[in-house]
């Protein structure tokens, strides 16, 4: 099996799968309970939660969630409570996930005014788009570290800052938000001095069913749900121990040796693209041609993705011809695909046609990828997609 959908989910490492194996059995207590066996479930928790704050600015908090698409929600269903009485103007991206944008769109129909800014035919916000669109009842900005489908990375930090300074210029509460599902646990968050983050756990080795919102010092979101007041009162429900712990641990094991393993994602990420390249006529590279290895690189494309398409083909066709062969890829993002007939909505905001978007395939990469892998796929992509032209031709 040869696995190029990382961007979808990623296999858990094992030593995650055992730490949550082994906190089910040991952990199993209530983490809110007054006794021994409660405060060493809320030990795991404390522990898991410590690793992660170590990420980001001193001084925040960290909540833990089911996953992207709560944090996501609690993000900007929080801030939209929290500041709706100063303004209801939100700001966002056309190329977002479904988690924002759906999220947005709900907002709309409670009377929020939603922006949504073009991007360029890489998928990439030209940061003073955002800026000429600021105005003082914006109460929201949210715009991801990392494209899901193309694996640009849009310019946060400068985003963050150009919020900052209208904040400070105006007198006003702006608050940014970035959904970083597709950038922690593979680009450093060293810089990472946002607002709000939300986070995946299965997108880094982790657990399903466990990710988080981290929000920086003084921002202070009303709760998404509420009940006996776990999380610190922000998020309610008693606490998933063993994915916590499993998150915390893949959280760390991510980080280790992180420059080795952006070399070796870039290393077969440029192998099979200039290898499909090399071997097949009307291709397209969707997104950045230059890889960047970290959230400073704006407007160059994560190691993580490579996203093509191939003229004269159906991708969805492709996918399973090639999962016939072992190899497992995608046409876009895994959270869209119950939508029939529909095209991506990423790549029709790069200014993309119905022929071009139909043959999209995106390869997601992780660190357990090799170069010997990729030579198998190149092998088998050139013949599925010679076999198709050739079929089509007689259509």
């Amino acid at each position: 099996m040869i696995y190029l959908d990382n961007s979808a989910t990623t296999r858990q490492y094992d030593e995650v799968t055992e730490l949550i194996a082994e906190t089910s059995r040991t952990s199993f207590a209530n983490a809110s309970s007054l006794h021994n066996l409660g405060f060493n479930a809320g030990s795991v928790i404390f522990d898991a939660r410590r690793e992660i704050e170590d990420r980001f600015a001193p001084g925040g908090a960290v909540v833990f969630t089911s996953g992207g698409t709560e944090a996501d929600n609690m993000a900007i269903l929080g801030t939209a409570s929290k500041l709706r009485r100063r303004g209801k103007r939100i700001i966002t991206t056309r190329v977002e996930h479904p988690a924002v944008l759906e999220t947005v769109k709900r907002l709309e129909r409670d009377g929020f005014e939603i922006v949504l800014l073009d991007v360029d035919v890489d998928g990439f916000l030209e940061p003073q788009v955002l800026k000429a669109a600021l105005t003082d009842d914006t109460i929201l900005v949210s715009v991801m570290s990392v494209n899901n489908e193309v694996g640009t990375i849009e310019p946060v930090t400068e985003c963050q800052r150009i919020v900052d300074e209208y904040n400070r210029a105006k007198g006003t509460k702006i608050i940014f938000h970035t959904d970083a599902v597709q950038a922690y646990g593979k680009l450093p968050m060293d810089d990472a001095a946002f607002d709000l983050v939300s986070v995946s756990g299965h997108k880094f080795h982790g657990p399903k069913g466990a990710g988080f919102l981290y929000m920086k010092n003084g921002i202070n979101l009303p709760p998404l749900i509420t009940g006996g007041g776990h999380e610190m009162g922000y998020r309610s429900g008693t606490e998933n121990t063993p994915g916590i712990a499993g998150l915390g641990l893949a959280s760390r094991m991510s980080y280790e040796r992180l420059d080795e393993k952006l070399d070796a994602m870039t290393e077969v990420n440029e192998y099979l693209r200039r290898g499909l390249e090399n071997e097949l006529d009307d291709i397209i590279l969707n997104g950045p041609s230059e890889i960047g290895r970290s959230l400073l690189d704006a407007g160059k494309r994560c190691p993580s993705v490579l996203n093509m398409s191939f003229l004269g083909t159906r991708g969805e066709v492709l996918l399973h011809t090639l999962e016939m062969d072992g190899i497992y890829v995608s046409t876009g993002s895994a959270c869209s695909s119950h939508k029939k007939n529909a095209d991506s909505h990423v790549l029709q905001a790069m200014s993309m046609d119905h022929k071009e978007i139909e043959g999209a395939i995106r390869f997601s990469f992780s660190e357990f990828n090799t170069i010997d892998e990729m030579d198998f796929v190149i092998d088998k992509v050139k013949s599925a997609v010679t076999r198709f032209r050739r079929l089509g031709s007689f259509r």
